[in-house]
Formats: structure tokens, C-alpha cells, sequence
């Protein structure tokens, strides 16, 4: 063994061995790896830093800029409002169209970002036909995974795999290779949620019954909050008039949450949104939440007179025109994990002010300052709608996981869809028919989409996916240093070895098997890339299209329908839906055995 295949393998242990770990973050795995390959003298510094150029991650970027413009202009909404017109009240319908309507927008896009999309969307349409969110998340979560199969911009695994087709000068596989897998998949995955799927999850509902959509209300008795909200007039010789609401020791001293003004303007009452530099003035009304007890306290200190919490409608109405009631839930790698709202000033960072949490389901309203936020935490948070809809923005921290039926359409620009959807189908065609490469036709609608404000200029550097396009700029010299090194090349020879006498059709089996059990433990992309290389070099020992081999590794990676740390999508669905690690054993691996089946199949007639 050279020194340089000796420095491949052991790089290559440790990354593994960190990936499955998590002791060291993905995208901090991969940047070691460059580093190390960098000094080791395996590759050179163009070598090493190729990855950060590589069409591969462009491509990446420009489609999370497209599935922005998808959610900007309202075309994702209009989807789900499709979804509640059509759907009724029948579970099994449902679940077909919320399947397919998952896969078909997922094929030109992420299944992350169309599962971040879509959760809330199901979640309202299970409130809205009074059923059990559970059977409709994990089909949503099996959509998802199943649009990665679909194209090849629909998950990153299929461009990387497609890229070591091109590097090692052999045809690559076109934009809709892919579909009949995706196709064939889908109906069976439909087929086997629809007769046994369903069954194996809960049949009882969970949701509320006789409301159309959840409404703030909803939200307020979810968290039992409906004795803790006040209302005070502020009197004129109060000691806190002149005083702004950054200088009165509300939250610190009080443990009250001060949600909102009503102050007389131009002879009106006009709601506001309270504001670190807000002054109270006198004849001032507040909005308070907190416990009866420590209300007494600053009502006492405030010299202020309690009014009765229930207002006529046409002020109740007035109110929640500007204030709002929303849940966000943390995503895997949220920054926020591990810290408390105090450390993160989370008011003063984001503009709202967190009134609740729930973890584990259940609502937790008092001391919740120096609770450190754990992954799955949902949170309620009170902001003027404007700046509820702007927590869109950071995807990489939260998703807005239910906006009540109270929020405005302001959230999306419906005007551009029609727009979005020509950019669309162009970028499309023209990646399907070769008039440009797929890494230019991305970057060019990404361009369009930007310059036709289709998506906001401010937004597209928090929806880009920081974290997944370093993961794999630095994991893409991981495959030019295992084929340099002849390390690709000696695993394949003996995997080849191993199964010489099993045919090409048992070699794919296995390759199917060893890719989507990895993908359960590592993400799908690092299989990708570990493996690419690999199966290539088993395709040409074996004398057989390399292509079925690819293929095989592409669909393979996106059957990470068993565990719920196989993919972010699970991750994301697991809380919504209350799911437990038994659940996605028992509806994934069955899927799992499906894919393999179809794969092997539709592999060996089009390619074999």
C-alpha cells in the first residue's frame, strides 16, 4: 500500500466514522478532508479546492434560489389550497394527492425544502378534514424522499453521481433518465401506503374538531394560555408614562410578556406592536401575558387599571390584524440549539417574542427564558404579522410550522407565479434538450428568477443551504482522491472478486443494499460521493453499463425511508406527526425492499 492510498484510507475511516457519529459537523467533516488531502501532498491545491467550482454546487445554489421563487410567489400555497378544494373529507384521497403533488414539485427542488413546504399545508388540511395528521405526514415524508428519483436536479446525490460519469469521460445520465424510476416508485409507494401503510399508523384523530383552520384561538388553548392574557389602561400619574419599554423590567423582574399597545392617535385607538423604544404614554392600553400573581405585582408598581380581556369584535378584529400568533419549529441544525432565548436576546434578534414552548407535545409557558432549545422544540411566538411572515427568511434556523387562518396573504407575491413557472419550464427544456449544459441553464434561471424579483435579493443568502453546499464542495476531491489513488479501483476489485460468479443483476442488489444502509447512517450525498467512484469502477470490471450501475446508486440513495436520521426530511415530519423510531422501521423498510425490487428490475431492461 502506497503512503498516499494509506492517507485516502485512513481520511476516508475518519470521515465515516464522524459522519455516523456526529461528533463533528458534516460540513466541518468535509473541510477537514480537503485540508488534509491539501497538506498530505495527495492532491494538489487546484485538486483540493476543485470542489468549490465543481458544476455540481452551482447547480446546488442556483435550485435553492428556484425553490425559493417557488414559495415567494405563492405557487407551493397554491398547491396546498388546491389540495384543501379537492381533498374533502376522504383520508385515502388525500393521501394519493398530497403524494403526488410532493413528488411532482419535488423534482425540481429539494425534498427538504419541499417537505419544510409542505408540512405546514398537510397540517392544515388534517385540521380542516378533522383526520389524523399522522397518516398524512408519513406519506408526505415518502412523497418527498420519492421526488429525489424523479429528475436530476431533484436531489443532490443524483448530480454528484452524474458528475463521476463525466470525470471519468463516460455518457451521463440525461434530465428524465430518472423519471421511470420515480414514476414506478411512486405508484408502488401509493399502492403501499394505501393498503398497508395507513394501517400500520394511528387510525384515531388528533386535531380539534369543527374548525376549518387552525385560528389563534386554537393556538391559545393548544398552550393553555387562555387565563394568562390582561389588559390595563395606564393611568396619568403612573411611574412608568415617559419610560420606553426597554427600561421597564418586564421580563427580568415581572416574568410578564408585553405583547401589544393600543394608543390614541388622531382621536383613534390605533394597535401596535410594542418596540424596545416604545414610551408609554397616558391613557395607554397593554396587552400583557404572564401569571395572575406576578400581573398583581406590576399592576401594583404600574399604577395601572385592570380592564376586562374580552373586547367587542370589531376591535378583537382590529387587533389581530396587526398582532399574531405563529409556531416555528427548530430545524437539525438550527444555531439556536442548546442556547436560551435570554442568551440568543431571540426579541431582539428576531423581532418577535417567544409566549410558549412545546417539547415532546407538551406546552410549556412559564420559565421558558432560560430553557435551552433542544431539536424538535416548537415555539409560539406573538409579532405583527409582517415580521411573522419575514421568519420565513431563516430557513436554516426554523421553518414556520402553523400560521393561523388570522395571517395575511402578504406572505407571498401571486403576481410573479405565472412568471416563475415560464423560468421554469425554460430552464427545463433547455437542460433536457442540451441547448445549454445543466449547470448553465441553472445559473441562468437563478439569474432570471433574481432579475424578474421572482425572489427577493436580501432572502437568497439565507434560503442557500451553507452548510449542504460546503458538505459537498468538500467531499467532491474525497472521489478524485479514491480514484487517484487506485482506492476506488481496489474496492471495486474486490467487490467484484467477492461476487464474480453472482452476475451483474445480484451485483446490483447489493450495491442497491450497501448504498441505502449507509444512507440510513451517513447522509445521502457522503454515500454518494463514497460510493460513485466505486460502483463505476465494479461496472467496468464487470463489463456492463455503467450507467445501471449509477443509476442504481442514485435511487438507492434516496430511499432513506427507515429511520428517522436517515434523512432531513424524516427528521422534519418525526415531531408534527409524533412519530416514534418504530414507526419509520415499519412503514420504511418495506418501501425500502420495493425500491430495491423496481430498481433491479426497470435497471436490468433499460440498461443491461
Amino acid at each position: 500500500m502506497t503512503s498516499e492510498l494509506l492517507v485516502v484510507t485512513i481520511t476516508l475511516s475518519f470521515a465515516v466514522i464522524f459522519f455516523i457519529t456526529n461528533w463533528v459537523r458534516n460540513d466541518l467533516v468535509a473541510m477537514l478532508v480537503v485540508l488534509v488531502f491539501m497538506v498530505s501532498g495527495v492532491l494538489t491545491i487546484e485538486q483540493s479546492l476543485a470542489g468549490f467550482s465543481d458544476p455540481v454546487v452551482i447547480i446546488i445554489v442556483a435550485m435553492f434560489i428556484v425553490s425559493e421563487a417557488i414559495v415567494h410567489t405563492g405557487i407551493a400555497q397554491r398547491l396546498g389550497d388546491f389540495i384543501i378544494r379537492r381533498g374533502g373529507n376522504n383520508e385515502l384521497f388525500l393521501m394519493i394527492l398530497i403524494m403526488l403533488i410532493v413528488s411532482l414539485t419535488g423534482s425540481f427542488m429539494s425534498s427538504t425544502a419541499t417537505a419544510a413546504i409542505f408540512i405546514p399545508v398537510v397540517m392544515a388540511v388534517t385540521v380542516k378534514a378533522n383526520l389524523n395528521r399522522k397518516r398524512l405526514l408519513m406519506p408526505l415524508s415518502v412523497g418527498a424522499l420519492i421526488s429525489g428519483m424523479m429528475t436530476l436536479v431533484a436531489t443532490t446525490p443524483n448530480l454528484v453521481i452524474n458528475n463521476v460519469l463525466r470525470g471519468h469521460n463516460l455518457e451521463p445520465l440525461s434530465f428524465f433518465s430518472f423519471t421511470p424510476f420515480g414514476i414506478a416508485t411512486l405508484v408502488a409507494g401509493i399502492l403501499f401506503m394505501a393498503v398497508f401503510g395507513r394501517r400500520i399508523l394511528a387510525r384515531k384523530t388528533d386535531v380539534p374538531s369543527g374548525r376549518r383552520k387552525r385560528s389563534i384561538l386554537d393556538l391559545i388553548s393548544g398552550y393553555g394560555m387562555e387565563e394568562r392574557f390582561f389588559r390595563f389602561r395606564v393611568q396619568k400619574d403612573s411611574p412608568i408614562i415617559d419610560r420606553s419599554v426597554a427600561r421597564i423590567p418586564l421580563t427580568t423582574k415581572y416574568n410578564l410578556k408585553l405583547i401589544a399597545f393600543e394608543k390614541l392617535q388622531d382621536g383613534a385607538r390605533a394597535i401596535e406592536k410594542p418596540r424596545p423604544e416604545t414610551v408609554f404614554d397616558p391613557g395607554d392600553v397593554i396587552v400583557l401575558i404572564g401569571e395572575p400573581e406576578d400581573v398583581r405585582r406590576f399592576s401594583n408598581y404600574g399604577g395601572l387599571t385592570p380592564l376586562s380581556p374580552v373586547v367587542r369584535e370589531s376591535r378583537q378584529k382590529q387587533f389581530l390584524r396587526t398582532i399574531g400568533l405563529a409556531e416555528i419549529m427548530l430545524t437539525p441544525d438550527s444555531l439556536l440549539l442548546g442556547k436560551n432565548l435570554k442568551e440568543l436576546q431571540f426579541q431582539t434578534r428576531y423581532n418577535c417574542l417567544v409566549v410558549g414552548i412545546r417539547r415532546h407535545g407538551q406546552p410549556l409557558v412559564t420559565a421558558i427564558e432560560q430553557m435551552p432549545l433542544a431539536f424538535g422544540d416548537v415555539l409560539l411566538i406573538s409579532a405583527d404579522w409582517q415580521d411573522i411572515i419575514r421568519l420565513r427568511k431563516y430557513v436554516d434556523e426554523f421553518l414556520v410550522l402553523t400560521l393561523p387562518e388570522e395571517h395575511q396573504q402578504a406572505m407571498y407575491d401571486y403576481r410573479r407565479a405565472p412568471l416563475m413557472l415560464v423560468i421554469l419550464v425554460l430552464m427545463v427544456a433547455t437542460m433536457t434538450t442540451g441547448i445549454f449544459l445543466p449547470v448553465a441553464a441553472a445559473a441562468l434561471a437563478a439569474m432570471a428568477l433574481i432579475l424578474t424579483r421572482c425572489v427577493s435579493l436580501e432572502t437568497i443568502y439565507r434560503v442557500i443551504n451553507w452548510q449542504a453546499v460546503f458538505l459537498i464542495a468538500g467531499l467532491l476531491p474525497l472521489a478524485t482522491a479514491l480514484d487517484k489513488t487506485g482506492a476506488s479501483l481496489a474496492i471495486a476489485e474486490t467487490l467484484v472478486a467477492t461476487l464474480s460468479g453472482a452476475g451483474p443483476v445480484l451485483m446490483l442488489a447489493v450495491v442497491f443494499l450497501v448504498a441505502s444502509t449507509l444512507s440510513l447512517f451517513l447522509s445521502n450525498t457522503a454515500t454518494a460521493v463514497l460510493l460513485a467512484p466505486i460502483v463505476v469502477e465494479a461496472a467496468a470490471q464487470l463489463h456492463v453499463s455503467p450507467q445501471a450501475f449509477a443509476m442504481t446508486l442514485a435511487i438507492a440513495c434516496s430511499a432513506a425511508f427507515a429511520t428517522p436520521v436517515a434523512s432531513p426530511v424524516n427528521i422534519l415530519v418525526q415531531e408534527p406527526g409524533g412519530y416514534s423510531f418504530m414507526d419509520f422501521v415499519r412503514v420504511g423498510i418495506p418501501l425500502q425492499v420495493l425500491s430495491l425490487a423496481i430498481t433491479v428490475l426497470l435497471v436490468s431492461l433499460l440498461y443491461l
